[in-house]
């Protein structure tokens, strides 16, 4: 299998559409960032929302939770294999089009839900819709962006990871004493709606790849990967990385405001602010970084982000720790940038690793890994743990349990460097 990055690559033309330059490819990358800003707020949306929507529909926090939580993490990173293989076999601009158009409706029809049941179902096909975004983002990147400038498309569309989780955030809280939750749903399934027809619009058409003679199946494609050992390295750093981000921004805020006297809309606003700026510096150098290391050969392409999560594990430890909240919030910097560093990086070692016409399959895999065991299992940990402390009488119960993201992002870094040396070895074969 060719390493599908390398150097030797160059910028030869795709065979199933030309590759953007100039004004073309800036139009690309910013409908597909605002596609990935979109999937953020519609996401977190719930979560802004969740004291208005239960106290309507007079629903628990266990039934808020299994719509936010593990029922939605579930649906998604099980969608996101086959929506990621219609995406590498067929047309990823179709894929990416009808996933926007269905997650965002879903959005907007929340907005009539009168009881648990309802709101859940929409809940399952938001779920559905944004499954395939990544993968098929990926794979319109693959086919539309030359070799040499990909890395920056990569940190492009994941930075709107990051803003996205921000505006939700701060958006969301603004609409809701406006318009209220309904009002909200609404607007933000109607914003989706445009942002399909953008993305139709800018993608341009994406034909068929010539397919092999010997064409794999879906599971055999998947598991050839896996059976790699610096995939399945990258694959471990993502379920480790999922355990460190999903704890740390389920817990943050709360942190902030019972341990350091932050009132609700300091934390939100400080935690925000702070996300929003380390993600897109984390996501535009990391996707910089990416370029360079291919464009020159360079055959570490995970050392880097792996020091990063050692850094951002040793600083996230201080700041449980120290008895100033500024201080507490200025320590967490190091890990905000850490998590959207990360993905440029990542995404492009497995991209690398796939080849041509699995790239999405690929990035599927790495969000299933990251996307469902942590964000799935890691929040809930985190609370048990600190409900036992709290419990057993320890005043900072939740301060011991965040001890989780330290713990996980220093695992993270390890399984990074860990990766890096075999995907090394695998560059060195390919590439003399």
């Amino acid at each position: 299998m060719t390493l599908s990055a390398s150097p030797s690559s160059g910028d030869a033309p795709d065979p199933a559409g030309e590759t953007f330059e100039g004004g073309r490819l800036w139009a690309l990358l910013l409908g597909l960032f605002l596609v990935n800003v979109l999937s953020q707020i519609d996401r977190i949306l719930p979560f802004i929302l969740a004291e208005s929507i239960r106290a309507e529909l007079n629903l628990s926090d266990t039934q808020i939770g299994l719509v936010t939580g593990l029922a939605f993490a579930v649906c998604y990173a099980l969608l996101s294999l086959p929506l990621a293989r219609a995406a590498d076999r067929g047309s990823p601009r179709g894929v990416l089009v009808g996933c926007i158009g269905l997650w965002s409706t879903m959005t907007a029809l929340g907005g009539l839900a009168t009881g648990f049941v309802v709101l859940a179902l929409t809940r399952f096909g938001v779920a559905f819709g944004e499954a395939g975004a990544i993968p098929a983002g990926h794979a319109l990147i693959a086919r539309k962006v030359p070799t040499k400038r990909r890395g920056l498309a990569l940190g492009v569309f994941s930075m709107g990871i990051p803003l996205g989780t921000m505006a939700g955030f701060v958006l969301g809280g603004v609409l809701d004493e406006a318009i209220g939750w309904r009002g909200t749903l609404f607007a933000a399934g109607g914003l989706g709606l445009f942002i399909a027809l953008l993305t139709f619009l800018v993608a341009g058409p994406t034909p068929r790849l010539a397919r092999p003679a010997s064409d794999p199946t879906f599971l055999s494609s998947a598991g050839a990967l896996l059976r790699r050992p610096a995939f399945r390295g990258l694959v471990l750093a993502a379920v480790l990385m999922g355990f460190a981000a999903a704890p740390f921004y389920a817990f943050m805020p709360s942190f902030l405001i019972r341990t350091h006297g932050f009132s609700s809309s300091e934390a939100g606003l400080t935690f925000g602010l702070l996300q929003g700026l380390m993600g897109v510096a984390g996501a535009i150098l990391g996707g910089r970084g990416f370029d360079r290391a291919v464009r020159t050969g360079g055959r570490r392409i995970l050392l880097y982000p792996g020091m990063v999560f050692l850094i951002g594990a040793a600083t996230t430890a201080g700041a449980l720790s120290v008895p100033q909240g500024w201080m507490a919030a200025a320590l967490l910097l190091p890990a905000m940038f850490a998590f959207s560093y990360m993905l440029p990086w990542g995404f492009g070692a497995a991209h690398l690793l796939a080849g041509r016409g699995r790239e999405a399959l690929a990035s599927s895999l790495v969000v299933i890994a990251t996307g469902l065991f942590g964000p799935a299992l890691g929040p809930v940990l985190v609370g048990v743990l600190s409900d036992a402390a709290t419990g057993a009488g320890l005043s900072n119960g939740l301060g011991l349990a965040l001890l989780l993201v330290p713990i996980a992002s220093l695992l993270t870094g390890w399984a990074l460097i860990r990766a890096d040396r075999r995907l090394a070895a695998a560059r060195a074969e390919e590439v003399p």
